[in-house]
């Protein structure tokens, strides 16, 4: 069974088939959210389903129908015969489960189940109302698909992905658990009290062809990114006060007059962080005239980086509202049915939306970097010891820690390659162009994570800088972020590995103490 922490099992349930939010989808991925069908899915699904029954019962003599009694792909002419229309459903799925490479987390796989029965409650599908109860059912109960993560060329769908999802559905492939062992598909089921589905007419389509993995992904690095971009300010904030920094490039008149949403909530998160710092004013008269733009900037760096990620979350909640099957189920006001074939499977809106959060994500650790130079330089930083060691030379204190920073930021730079600009024609030339999505999701992913990082070095480094400025105290923001810190990294005095800092320090980001900790002191930062 799934179990989450924070858990809310006992919340009121997320209603499928009505719209979703990306904070609902988040806790239902990763804090275990019930979900229910909502009772108008339910009745537009029947519907749906009506016109799909209408064409199988049809046998022989009825109407070529993509995905239901044909091929798929290149093969989409070759007709299929009503006594094997259910072996076609089940063929396709297994055909198509070939997946390769590391397997996606449990949080991923939970949210393409919901984003997949989401698709399904709208109605325009054909499927059974069961066939997505059972996907709801494996959610509530914990029964999660092991998908490996490569494998979409992100058109026609994310085929492969959801293929190994599909699979689960009837019994077969493989589930994870909550300790991450593998599973038969069967036993998972059987554990969680569940039957073994058989597809009917254009049910394995329905559920392999969409965007699910690239959403589900997308929309979870995301949330998460813009959640990074306030951390990027109280580590930013952490970093001026001890390279003794202004805080008026930060002046709501100088940002008002280049009025970018994203920059106007960064500073004003700064300003918040900075206020009545003892430290601050005692460089209040110091020559200096500009600090480096990699601390004067940070609203127009930080704000741009949110900008981009607020465009990213809007097309991600119109993607995981819409409908990317094909063929889709039409029905007029009389009740008749039209299967119109179309491309709403592309995941070019997405692929693109997710290159740019990956590049967005990328320069908050790209200007923090940068800051953790000018703290560690001797010929930058304001009288700090050369790489904030007590006894340099001696010691080589954070030296290598830049180094580390550096590599991360240098790696972001291969990985924000756009991979929406490439495309590979494949199903012998049917599918001549595709968006590649899948891989700007799974690169989202690999970016947040080395930011992550990237932020947690320059806050060690922070907090050390500001530990070297004693007995001058910081702002209260300041202060709370080092004090934070410090109950799970000791204070720099002598060389010690400083992976394991580094690794305290992520946590600490990932748990989101940190912003709740200077919360308290400073007020809501946006």
């Amino acid at each position: 069974m799934f179990s989450c922490s924070p858990s809310l099992r006992g919340a009121a349930p997320v209603l499928v088939g009505r719209p979703l939010s990306l904070e609902d989808l988040e806790d239902v991925a990763r804090r275990g959210r019930p979900v229910l069908l909502c009772p108008e899915a339910r009745a537009r699904v029947q519907q749906a389903r009506t016109a799909v029954d209408a064409i199988a019962s049809g046998g022989d003599e009825a109407p070529r129908v993509y995905g239901v009694n044909t091929g798929f792909g290149y093969l989409a002419e070759t007709r299929i015969s009503a006594e094997h229309i259910r072996q076609l459903q089940l063929n396709l799925v297994r055909s198509h489960a070939c997946g390769v490479g590391p397997s996606l987390g449990i949080a991923e796989a939970r949210a393409m189940m919901l984003l997949r029965a989401q698709v399904l409650a709208q109605g325009h599908s054909g499927v059974r109302v069961e066939l997505i109860e059972q996907l709801l059912a494996m959610l509530d109960r914990g029964v999660t698909p092991r998908i490996p993560a490569q494998g979409s060329v992100g058109a026609s769908g994310d085929l492969a992905p959801l293929a190994h999802l599909a699979l689960l559905l009837v019994g077969e492939g493989e589930a994870v658990t909550e300790d991450g062992a593998t599973i038969t598909g069967a036993e998972a089921l059987a554990r969680a009290g569940l039957s073994p589905l058989t597809l009917e007419a254009k049910e394995g389509l329905a559920l392999i062809n969409g965007t699910q993995f690239m959403a589900a992904l997308g929309t979870l690095a995301v949330l998460e990114g813009r959640r990074l971009c306030v951390l990027a300010d109280i580590v930013g904030a952490a970093s001026l006060e001890a390279n003794k920094g202004s805080v008026r490039p930060f002046d709501e008149r100088v940002i008002g007059v280049r009025p970018h949403p994203g920059a106007m909530t960064s500073a004003a998160n700064l300003r918040a962080l900075l206020r009545d710092s003892p430290l601050m004013a005692s460089h209040a008269d110091c020559g200096r005239v500009q600090d480096a733009y990699s601390f004067r900037c940070m609203p127009q760096v930080h704000g741009a980086s949110r900008d981009a990620l607020a465009w990213a979350a809007e097309v991600l909640h119109r993607e995981i509202n819409s409908v990317t099957d094909n063929p889709l189920v039409f029905l007029d006001t009389d009740g008749r049915a039209e299967l119109i074939s179309g491309g709403n499977f592309h995941g070019q809106p997405l692929a693109l939306a997710l290159d740019l959060a990956a590049m967005a994500l990328a320069e908050l650790a790209n200007i923090s970097e940068r800051r953790v130079e000018q703290l560690v330089n001797p010929a930058l930083s304001s009288g700090l010891p050369p790489f904030l060691a007590p006894h340099s030379g001696l010691q080589s204190g954070f030296m290598i820690a830049q180094v580390a920073a550096a590599s991360l930021v240098s790696e972001n730079k291969v990985l924000c390659h756009p991979a929406s600009v490439d495309s590979i024609p494949s199903s012998a030339g049917k599918e001549d162009h595709v968006s590649m999505g899948s891989v700007s999701a799974r690169k989202l992913l690999a970016v947040l994570d080395n930011v992550r990082s990237g932020l947690a070095i320059e806050l060690i480094t922070a907090a050390a800088g500001v530990d070297l400025r004693a007995p001058l105290l910081p702002s209260l923001g300041v202060r709370a972020a080092v004090a934070a810190l410090r109950e799970h990294v000791p204070a720099f005095t002598e060389d010690r590995p400083l992976h394991r800092d580094i690794e305290e320090a992520t946590r600490l980001l990932s748990s989101g103490e940190l912003r709740v900790r200077c919360e308290a002191v400073v007020g809501p930062l946006g």
